[in-house]
C-alpha cells in the first residue's frame, strides 16, 4: 500500500536543525534581494558559529529581504540530519562540497513533496489520490537517496512525471468554475489587474512582480510557480488559491484586509513583515526570469510544464 502524504512539520524549515546550508551554499547577487555579493559556498557575513542568522529580526532593513520570503520546504534539515547524520560542514570540512552540491537537489524534493500534499486535500481530487499517493512515495523515496547519489538524480525528469498529476489536480479543482482565465507563464510584471476577476484561473509560473492585484478574486486560482514579488494583495481574496506557499505571500504585499488562502501551510507567521512594492528585476544574461534570479537563494525554482 502506499504511504500516506508526509507530516506538515517536515516541509516547514527548521532551522535549528540545519547547518545553515541556505546561508553558504547559494550566490547572494547584490540587488533589490539581497545587500552584497556573496560567491557560492562561501558563507554569510551574518551567518554566526551557531549556524543562525544575526540579523534575522532586521534582514528586510539591512537590504536582505530575498532571505526573508526563501523557503526550503525543510530541505535543509533532512541534508543535515538525515543525508549528512547530523555532521556538518564547518566541524568535518570535507563534507562542505558535498552538503553544498545536495541542497538544490533536496529542495526540489521536497518543493515537490509539498504540492503533491497540496494536491491531495483539493477538492474534487479524490479519484486521483492512489497516483498522488504513489508519486508521494517515490519522491520520498528518492530525498532518502545518499550524499553520493543525490548529485546525480536527474530531478527534471522526476518533475516531468510529476507535473501532470498536479495539473490534473488543478483541473479538477477548478472544475466547477465557468470562467477559468488562462495565464500561465504570463508575464504580468507590474500590470493593472486592482478588482480583476481571476477566480479559477490559470496562472502557474506567471510574473506578478510589483502587480496591482488590490481588491482582486483569486479564488481557487492557481498560484504555483507565481513571482509575487512586490504584488499588491491589499483587499485581494485568495480564499482556496491552490499551491499558495508562504514564500509567496511574504513577498507581497498584504494587509487585514487580504483574505489568504486556508491551508494551514500557507497562514504567514504573526508579526510577518510586509515588504514595500517593487519594481521590475532586470533580467539575467539570457533575458529569462529564471536567469534573472538563478544566483538568489531566494530563487524559487518554477516547475517545469506548470
Amino acid at each position: 500500500m502506499s504511504e500516506d502524504p508526509p507530516g506538515d512539520r517536515s516541509l516547514r524549515a527548521d532551522c535549528a536543525r540545519c547547518a545553515g546550508l541556505c546561508c553558504v551554499a547559494p550566490a547572494f547577487a547584490k540587488s533589490s534581494d539581497f545587500a552584497i555579493d556573496k560567491p557560492a559556498g562561501r558563507p554569510c557575513p551574518n551567518l554566526r558559529g551557531d549556524f543562525r542568522c544575526g540579523i534575522h529580526d532586521h534582514l528586510r532593513e539591512r537590504g536582505f529581504g530575498g532571505c526573508v520570503v526563501f523557503d526550503c520546504f525543510g530541505a535543509g534539515q533532512q541534508v543535515t540530519q538525515v543525508t549528512f547524520g547530523g555532521r556538518d560542514w564547518r566541524a568535518q570540512p570535507e563534507l562542505a562540497g558535498p552538503m553544498f552540491a545536495a541542497l538544490p537537489v533536496m529542495r526540489q524534493l521536497h518543493e515537490l513533496l509539498w504540492l503533491l500534499t497540496e494536491a491531495m486535500r483539493l477538492p474534487g481530487t479524490a479519484r486521483q489520490h492512489d497516483r498522488l499517493r504513489d508519486a508521494l512515495a517515490e519522491t520520498r523515496r528518492l530525498t532518502e537517496l545518499s550524499a553520493d547519489e543525490l548529485p546525480t538524480l536527474d530531478v527534471d525528469a522526476h518533475r516531468r512525471r510529476v507535473n501532470p498529476l498536479l495539473q490534473r489536480a488543478s483541473e479538477s479543482a477548478r472544475a466547477g468554475l465557468r470562467r477559468r482565465p488562462d495565464h500561465r507563464g504570463a508575464n504580468l510584471i507590474g500590470g493593472r489587474l486592482a478588482g480583476a476577476d481571476l477566480r479559477g484561473a490559470n496562472l502557474r509560473g506567471a510574473l506578478l512582480i510589483g502587480a496591482d492585484l488590490r481588491g482582486a478574486d483569486l479564488r481557487a486560482a492557481d498560484l504555483t510557480g507565481a513571482d509575487l514579488r512586490g504584488a499588491d494583495l491589499r483587499g485581494a481574496d485568495l480564499a482556496g488559491a491552490l499551491f499558495v506557499t508562504p514564500a509567496q505571500l511574504d513577498a507581497a504585499r498584504t494587509d487585514e484586509t487580504t483574505r489568504h488562502p486556508s491551508s494551514p501551510r500557507t497562514e504567514r507567521s504573526p508579526g510577518a513583515a510586509t515588504p514595500p512594492a517593487v519594481g521590475t528585476a532586470a533580467p539575467g544574461p539570457d533575458g529569462s526570469p529564471a536567469a534573472r534570479r538563478a544566483r538568489t537563494p531566494s530563487a524559487r525554482r518554477r516547475p517545469r510544464g506548470c
